[in-house]
């Protein structure tokens, strides 16, 4: 059965990020889904991890470009450039270019790890260059995605399975590297899925097959395009596949779910116990803030400084701890509800909130920095500690 969905929500979704390889992986394999969701109005970002350098060439007009990898590469970027025009994509970026560079790094290039076909199918090539794909540490290339990650802030992140559909190395590690970043950023992770028939989602793209079978006509080098079917360099003719399949990829194996998967229950509860937590230092801070010592024959105002102090850690650790902003809001419900009606003045004519500078700070500086807090865009710091390890890759494993 078609669906009309895609991470979990109906289409379009706001923000979808695509992880590919090479030049021409876009269109083959993810083409109708891109055209579809900026069609229905999503912002699509297509990362493209290299530019195809070791590819090879069709046309026989073409056919000098074959181990030219520079001149290559130029012409299969501009193959690109008009396949990404066919689909609508504005925002496409080469991986280790400066807008999907980790910061703290300079730009680099990532080129094509090269394969060659074997008993068992694709295999790694013999040698690999120092700067191909493969030989990078793959802690960096998932930190330069989850840079792109953390500029887009996408609702979900797709790329190839983990044999990178038919076991190209640049797929598997591009697999490998979109995983982890999505992982750690805590974006749905979804694979694309070689038989769209056992996939557990299905989207038809036959509205748009027009603007895949351009794209796909796009990239001369790689495709032939005849009709409503294409062959490649490695086989026959096959036909534009009108459906294209996913499976999203949960974090099981690291034996936590993550907060964007868990259950309503959990959820509610989880927003039940916040605005408990907020209500009880809303609480303190109020019997608290107006202490101020005599230190050395004055009196600094300790208790609102405290009180606001850990007003402000309590939000801003939520804001970074969960996705959204709906558990942050519970506790700042609570925090503010229970200093709003302990400023009341009661029946006996006390209040605990007077109208001196610690109370007026109080009422204010907590709307303030819920209002600082909740208007902040989301936190999406990451740590290079989390993506993988600093050890050199020596390449991909034969296998």
């Amino acid at each position: 059965m078609e669906s009309d969905s895609i991470a979990g929500e109906p289409f379009p979704v706001e923000r979808v990020l695509f992880v590919h390889a090479h030049p021409d992986d876009e269109s083959i394999t993810t083409g109708g889904t891109i055209a579809l969701l900026v069609a229905r109005g999503s912002q699509v970002t297509v990362v493209t991890c290299t530019r195809g350098e070791l590819g090879e060439v069709i046309p026989a007009d073409l056919a000098g470009l074959e181990g030219d990898g520079a001149a290559l590469a130029t012409v299969r970027t501009g193959e690109l450039a008009a396949a990404l025009t066919a689909l609508g994509v504005v925002d496409h970026r080469f991986l280790g270019e400066p807008s999907a560079r980790w910061i703290e790094r300079e730009p680099r290039r990532y080129t094509d790890s090269g394969m060659r076909w074997g008993e068992n199918g694709a295999e790694p090539a013999e040698s690999l260059a120092p700067d191909a794909l493969c030989a990078a540490d793959l802690g960096e290339v998932a930190a330069d995605l989850a840079t792109v990650i953390d500029t887009v802030k996408p609702g979900a992140v797709i790329s190839y399975d983990s044999n990178g559909g038919y076991g190209h190395p640049d797929h598997v590690r591009a697999h490998a590297a979109a995983r982890r970043a999505a992982d750690v950023m805590g974006v749905p992770f979804w694979t694309v899925d070689t038989d769209a028939e056992t996939s557990s989602l299905r989207v038809d793209v036959s509205a748009v097959l027009d603007r895949k079978t351009a794209a796909l006509t796009a990239h001369r080098t790689q495709i032939v395009v005849e009709g409503e079917r294409f062959s490649l360099s490695s086989g026959p003719s096959r036909p534009i596949d009108r459906t294209e399949g996913f499976t999203r990829v949960h974090s099981a194996a690291t034996g936590v779910v993550p907060w964007s998967d868990q259950s309503v229950a959990i959820r509610v509860s989880v927003w039940v116990l916040a605005a408990i937590v907020g209500a009880a230092l809303g609480g303190i801070a109020v019997v608290n803030h107006q202490f101020a010592p005599q230190v050395l024959g004055g009196t600094p105002p300790v208790g609102i400084i405290l009180s606001l102090l850990i007003i402000t850690s309590l939000l801003v650790g939520l804001r970074i701890v969960f996705s959204g902003r709906a558990v942050t809001g519970c506790a700042a419900v609570g925090l503010l509800v229970v200093i709003g009606l302990l400023s009341v003045r009661s029946t006996g004519g006390s209040v605990l909130v007077p109208a001196n500078a610690a109370g007026y700070a109080l009422t204010y500086g907590s709307l303030v920095i819920v209002g600082l807090v909740l208007a902040w865009p989301n936190f999406g710091t990451f740590s290079r500690d989390r993506l993988g390890s600093r050890t050199k890759s020596k390449g991909p494993t034969r296998t």
